[in-house]
Formats: structure tokens, C-alpha cells, sequence
């Protein structure tokens, strides 16, 4: 990924626009296909496909924190043991594509057995039952490729060949959005036919990042290896806040569905699935600057330039913060037609909660642009406890309890409120952690002296 000669040696500064630039483009493309299948679900589907299509994300969200958790954590792992010269640093591709593989073929058997029941417990009634079924057993037989996808990508972007691992992301996105219109519209295969192409696309992905294998370049390669669960734990503890990230999202749709179900039914959690969807985007910038920045935390923390992580930190701050209020500024200027896009059947009822929605959630990127960074760079730096705690309270503890006691006091402003109050409570228990750990360093050194 670097070179030794001292001349060529790139900067910190350099090497953080090309990594974080190309791993927010990458994220865009499938923030961009996220959107794509909404869109074109609402066109063909109405209210009942968007309400269908949230209610199964949580099911998305648990195969991507596994793949994510698995791939980004081992490797982590990998680019800190290179940087320490440890001969081991080479086996955990081989050992991530084999588990990560186990791991979705567990999915695959849900798809063929209980794809409806799977819907039921999600909180779907019949109207939905029919349309949502199809779509969960398709992407469900893929799951192995999902996995596979995130493995193959964090490998190659970690073998210091960001580009590539880009070009991959945007590839199957555009891939699945050429897919979603042709086999929904001029096939008529409806939802099926949106499922199918979001099934497909991770194949397409992984086949692109393969080119790097064959190419030369490649420092690493697949060979046997014998499984292991003490390896499988290291990889998974650099990855947790990787599979929190992911799965939060799935854990707030999951209580926010059921919540608006109460408070508004299917027309409600139809506005949250606009604002959910939209939501993705800034989730995905953010998760591209903190991607982009973990090769380079790891390299440098590997060597013990404890300086360049620290550039590295900075400057992976002051990126997401200045993009979440760009983002913010954008949403607050195009409301409507953001809404517009989505409401086919131009319900008066769903934009109107979905205006409020999108407005008061996104407050939140401000400071959950701060967690989602810093959560990575803790993971990444080894620091695998404290980026479990934060990881939990704004995955978990702190966006569950909110939306709880909010709704309760506030009906539906307060679930929208919920994401930015349980963000704020998430950066407080972060700068906590920093703050201890520099104590405990300072003081380390203050006795060593």
C-alpha cells in the first residue's frame, strides 16, 4: 500500500483524499441503488410496496453487519498485522471468504423455508404478507454473496487498491438499478423483479474486485486454511463497530416500525420508509469517510505513528462534520420534492409526516457524522472495548430508550426526534471514553517520568 522509498513516500494529507473520496463514492453507489429500488417499488407497488420494503430492511441489515463485521474486521486485522511484518496477515482473506460463505448460507436456508413468517414476525398483515414474500425469499438465497461482497471489497481496499474496490461499488450499483427497471417494468416481474436485481448486483461486485487477485498486484490470495474460532473472535472484535453500524439501522426499523404502526399504521411507517431511505445516504457518506480512513488509522497505528493517526483523526472530523451540514442545508431546501419522488399516489397524509420526518431526523447527522467516524477510528486502533460501548449506546441503548419515551410524549415528532437526542447522548459517552483515556495515558507517563 506504500512505498519504502523515501521520495514516494505520500503524505497523510494525500492519501486521506484519495482513500475517503473513493470509499465515499463507492458508499453513494449503493446508497444510489438503495434509492432506486424505492423509487421504482413506489411506482409499481404504491404505499403498500414502500411499507413492505421498510419492514423486511431490518432482515437486510443483520446480512450486511455479519458480511461488514467479518470483512471490515478481518481486514483490519490483516492491514495491522502487515504493518507489523506478522506472516499470519495473509490468511485472513482466505478465512473471512470462508466464514463469511457458512455465515450466508444460513440465510439462504431461511429464504427457501420461512421467508413469510419471516415478513409475519416483521409485523406484516396479508396486504403486505403477499407482496413482501417474494422479495424476502430472493434477496434471502443470496445472502452468501452479500457477505462475500463486503469481504472482498474491504480486502482489496486494505490491499491498498481503493480505486478498484470503488469501481466495483458504483458497477453493481448501476448494475442493479439498470436491473430494478428492466425486470420490474418492461418484464413485469413487480417486487420480484426489484429483489432479483438487488440479488444479483453483489455477484457482479465481487467479480470486479477478483480483478485484483489476477492482476499482480495483489499481496494476498486465497489458499486452504483450517477454521478457526479464536481467529474468527480477533477479526470480529476489530468489525464489531462495523456490524453495529449496520445492524443499527435494522434495530431502529424494526422498533420505529412498530412504534408508527401504533401511532399512524401503514400510511406512517410508509413516511418512515421515505425518511429511512433518504437517511441512507448520509449513513453511507459517513461509513465512506470512516472506511476510507480505517486503512490508514491501522497503517499508521501498526507502526506506531501515533502523529499521523492523529492527522488522520482530525481530519476524518472535520470532513463529516462539514458534509452533515451540507447535507442538512440540502434536505431542509428540498423537502418537498425529496417527498415527491416517493409519493406516487400523492397521499396528502404520508407527506405530511414524512415532511416533519426528514426534517427532524436529519438534525442528527451533525453529531451522528462525529460517532460513526470516531466509533472507527477506536475499532480500528485496537480499542475494540470502547468502540463496542459506543457503538451499542447508538445502535442499541440510547436510540431504543429514546424513541420509547419519546413517542409516548410526543407521538410522531418525537420518534423522528429520537435519532438526534440519542446521537447527542452517544457523542457525550464518546468524548467520555477519549477524555478517560487520555487521563490514563497522561498519567501512564506522568509515572514512567
Amino acid at each position: 500500500m506504500y512505498s519504502t522509498q523515501k521520495h514516494s513516500v505520500p503524505t497523510v494529507e494525500s492519501l486521506f483524499i484519495r482513500y475517503v473520496s473513493q470509499n465515499i463514492l463507492g458508499m453513494l453507489g449503493i446508497s444510489a441503488y438503495v434509492l432506486a429500488d424505492t423509487f421504482f417499488i413506489a411506482k409499481a407497488a404504491g404505499a403498500n410496496g414502500i411499507t413492505a420494503l421498510n419492514l423486511v430492511l431490518p432482515v437486510y441489515s443483520l446480512i450486511f453487519a455479519i458480511g461488514n463485521m467479518i470483512g471490515t474486521g478481518s481486514a483490519t486485522r490483516f492491514a495491522i498485522l502487515r504493518a507489523q511484518k506478522e506472516a499470519s496477515a495473509d490468511s485472513y482473506f482466505s478465512h473471512a471468504v470462508i466464514c463469511s460463505s457458512l455465515a450466508g448460507l444460513i440465510f439462504t436456508f431461511m429464504g427457501i423455508l420461512i421467508p413469510g413468517q419471516i415478513m409475519k414476525m416483521l409485523g406484516a398483515n396479508a396486504e403486505i404478507l403477499s407482496i413482501g414474500t417474494p422479495y424476502t425469499r430472493i434477496f434471502l438465497l443470496f445472502g452468501p454473496f452479500f457477505m462475500l461482497n463486503y469481504v472482498y471489497n474491504a480486502f482489496v481496499r486494505n490491499d491498498g487498491n481503493p480505486s478498484l474496490a470503488m469501481i466495483a461499488t458504483l458497477t453493481s450499483s448501476l448494475f442493479n438499478i439498470l436491473m430494478d427497471y428492466l425486470l420490474m417494468f418492461p418484464l413485469g416481474m413487480g417486487m420480484a423483479g426489484a429483489a432479483l436485481a438487488t440479488a444479483i448486483s453483489p455477484v457482479v461486485g465481487i467479480c470486479i474486485c477478483s480483478i485484483h487477485f489476477v492482476s499482480g498486484k495483489a499481496s494476498i490470495h486465497f489458499r486452504p486454511v483450517h477454521l478457526s474460532l479464536h481467529k474468527l473472535i480477533r477479526s470480529c472484535q476489530l468489525g464489531v463497530s462495523a456490524f453495529v453500524g449496520e445492524i443499527a439501522s435494522g434495530i431502529t426499523t424494526i422498533v420505529f416500525n412498530f412504534l408508527i404502526l401504533d401511532l399512524s399504521g401503514n400510511t406512517g411507517v410508509a413516511a418512515y420508509g421515505i425518511v429511512a431511505n433518504t437517511a441512507l445516504v448520509a449513513t453511507a457518506i459517513f461509513n465512506g469517510v470512516s472506511q476510507g480512513g480505517q486503512p490508514l488509522f491501522s497503517n499508521y497505528y501498526g507502526k506506531g505513528e501515533k502523529k499521523a493517526v492523529r492527522k488522520t483523526l482530525i481530519l476524518s472530523l472535520i470532513t463529516a462534520f462539514s458534509l452533515a451540514a451540507i447535507l442538512i442545508t440540502a434536505v431542509y431546501l428540498m423537502t418537498a420534492p425529496i417527498i415527491h419522488v416517493f409519493n406516487s399516489e400523492n397521499n396528502p397524509q404520508m407527506a405530511s409526516y414524512a415532511f416533519s420526518g426528514l426534517r427532524l431526523y436529519f438534525l442528527g447527522f451533525l453529531f451522528a457524522s462525529l460517532n460513526i467516524v470516531g466509533t472507527g477510528y477506536l475499532s480500528a486502533t485496537e480499542k475494540a472495548r470502547s468502540a463496542f460501548i459506543t457503538s451499542t449506546m447508538r445502535g442499541f441503548a440510547a436510540i431504543i430508550f429514546c424513541a420509547f419515551t419519546m413517542s409516548r410524549i410526543w407521538g410522531m415528532n418525537g420518534i423522528w426526534l429520537a435519532f438526534p437526542v440519542a446521537e447527542i447522548i452517544t457523542l457525550l459517552v464518546m468524548l467520555g471514553i477519549l477524555t478517560a483515556s487520555s487521563r490514563i495515558k497522561t498519567g501512564q507517563h506522568s509515572a514512567q517520568q
